[in-house]
């Protein structure tokens, strides 16, 4: 799969200590304008539904699986890959300094009607919801965010960015 961007924290002086590399599988499902999206009230920015891959699992089953719980999604299909972001972050759990993030990006088709979603615990608490929004305001949202925000997170970056990315090469 083709490398969208590769990012260094700003936090980070430099790659060393020991690393723990993370995959994650995201999708990007559009009907025209309007984007499947996570809006996570906690950060309040808006991102591409998906997550970490299971020990041994496939990145498809992974992307499908994180689909459906995050968005209720149903007869997810013509799973496309669109390519990889891959960023060096620093880690704030015991044993690791820094997390490589490889987020495989896909490109996908679902059922109009989405079903009940399985969040996590963690995903409720952060008031995590799907919505259905036109990519410009979600990119004019995130980067409002970005510039006014303390309570942004870690990853709009990487989501705004691929946003813009899908824009660009998808949309024109």
């Amino acid at each position: 799969m083709r490398l969208l961007k590769s990012t260094i924290h700003p936090e980070l002086q430099a790659i060393s200590g020991s690393v723990f590399t993370r995959q994650a599988a995201r999708g990007i499902i559009l009907d025209g304008e309007q984007i499947l999206l996570l809006y996570t009230e906690r950060y309040h920015d808006y991102t591409l539904p998906g997550g970490g891959i299971d020990e041994g699992e496939e990145l498809r089953a992974g992307l499908i699986r994180e689909l459906q719980e995050e968005t209720g999604a149903k007869n997810i299909r013509h799973i496309q890959g669109f390519g990889l972001y891959e960023e060096y972050r620093p880690w704030h759990k015991h044993s690791y300094d820094i997390v490589h993030m490889e987020s495989y990006c896909f490109r996908c088709t679902i059922d109009e009607e989405l079903g009940a979603t399985g969040f996590e615990s963690h995903e409720i608490e952060n008031g995590m919801k799907p919505v259905w929004i036109n990519i410009h305001d979600a990119i004019a949202h995130n980067e409002e965010t970005m510039a006014t925000s303390e309570k942004k997170g870690m990853s709009i970056e990487r989501e705004t960015f691929l946003l813009k990315l899908i824009v660009e090469e998808l949309l024109a």
